[in-house]
C-alpha cells in the first residue's frame, strides 16, 4: 500500500490486478482508500481523486460529525481549548459588554449579561478566539515570511469546515481556520509554514514536502497531532 496527498486529502492506494478503480471513504474514521489497477499511473489516480473531490469531502465531513464531541452549551464546567490546553469555563453574569479572560492555566472566565442566550455566549467566545488569532497569526506569518523568503498578500481568519488553512497560489492570499486557536502553538506554526510554502509550490508534491522538511523537520508528527480530535 502507498499513500499520496491530493491537496489536504490523504489517500491510501492499494494496487490490484483489476480493470477498474474503486474508491471508499470509511464512515467511522474518514480514511480514504483506493483500489487501483496495477498499471494505472499515479498521475491518473490523482486526476481521479480530484474529479471525485466534492464527493470525498462530503463523506469526510459526515464521518467527522459521527466522531465529534457533543455540541458546546457554553455553561460553567465545560472544557474549552486554547493553544492546546484544556480550560474549564466559568460563566460570570454582570452588566456591561461580554468579555473573556484566562485565569491561570485552568480557567476561562466568560462575562455576559444575566439571561444571555447560548448563541450570545457562543458569539462572545468566538470573537475572543478571533481577537487572539488576529494578534498571533500576523506575527507568525511575518517571522516565517522572512525565513522562507515569500510574502503573503492578504491574511484572513475564517470558519472553515474541512481545512486548517488555504493559500491561493496565484494571488498569495492565505486563509486560516479560526479553530486553530484551540490547537498547540507548534501546530498553528506548522499551518502557517504549510500555507506560505504554497506560495512557492501549489501541489503537495515532493518539492513541497522537501521544503516542509527543510523548515520543520518533524512536520509529519506535528501534522498528526494537529489532526487529533479534541479530548
Amino acid at each position: 500500500m502507498t499513500i499520496i496527498e491530493v491537496d489536504d486529502l490523504r489517500v491510501e492506494i492499494e494496487r490490484k490486478w483489476i480493470r477498474n478503480i474503486y474508491l471508499r471513504v470509511s464512515p467511522t474514521d474518514a480514511r480514504i482508500r483506493i483500489s487501483a489497477p496495477m498499471l494505472m499511473s499515479e498521475r491518473a489516480i490523482r486526476q481521479f481523486v480530484l474529479a471525485k473531490e466534492a464527493w470525498i469531502r462530503q463523506r469526510v465531513r459526515r464521518a467527522g460529525k459521527r466522531g465529534c464531541p457533543a455540541p458546546r452549551e457554553y455553561v460553567s464546567g465545560e472544557l474549552h481549548y486554547y493553544k492546546g490546553r484544556g480550560y474549564r469555563l466559568q460563566v460570570v453574569y454582570r452588566d456591561g459588554p461580554a468579555k473573556v479572560e484566562l485565569v491561570g492555566d485552568e480557567l476561562i472566565l466568560l462575562y455576559v449579561r444575566e439571561g444571555a442566550t447560548k448563541v450570545q455566549r457562543e458569539a462572545a467566545m468566538r470573537e475572543w478566539y478571533r481577537a487572539e488569532m488576529k494578534a498571533l497569526i500576523p506575527m507568525l506569518v511575518a517571522r516565517w515570511e522572512a525565513v522562507i523568503g515569500v510574502k503573503a498578500r492578504r491574511i484572513s481568519i475564517k470558519q472553515m469546515r474541512t481545512r486548517w488553512g488555504s493559500c491561493n497560489h496565484g494571488t498569495h492570499d492565505i486563509n486560516f481556520n479560526l479553530e486553530l486557536m484551540k490547537k498547540p502553538l507548534r501546530c498553528i506554526e506548522y499551518v502557517v509554514v504549510h500555507e506560505l510554502i504554497h506560495i512557492i509550490v501549489r501541489l503537495h508534491n515532493e518539492e513541497f514536502k522537501a521544503l516542509l522538511t527543510r523548515y520543520l523537520p518533524d512536520w509529519r508528527e506535528t501534522k498528526r497531532e494537529l489532526n487529533q480530535p479534541f479530548g
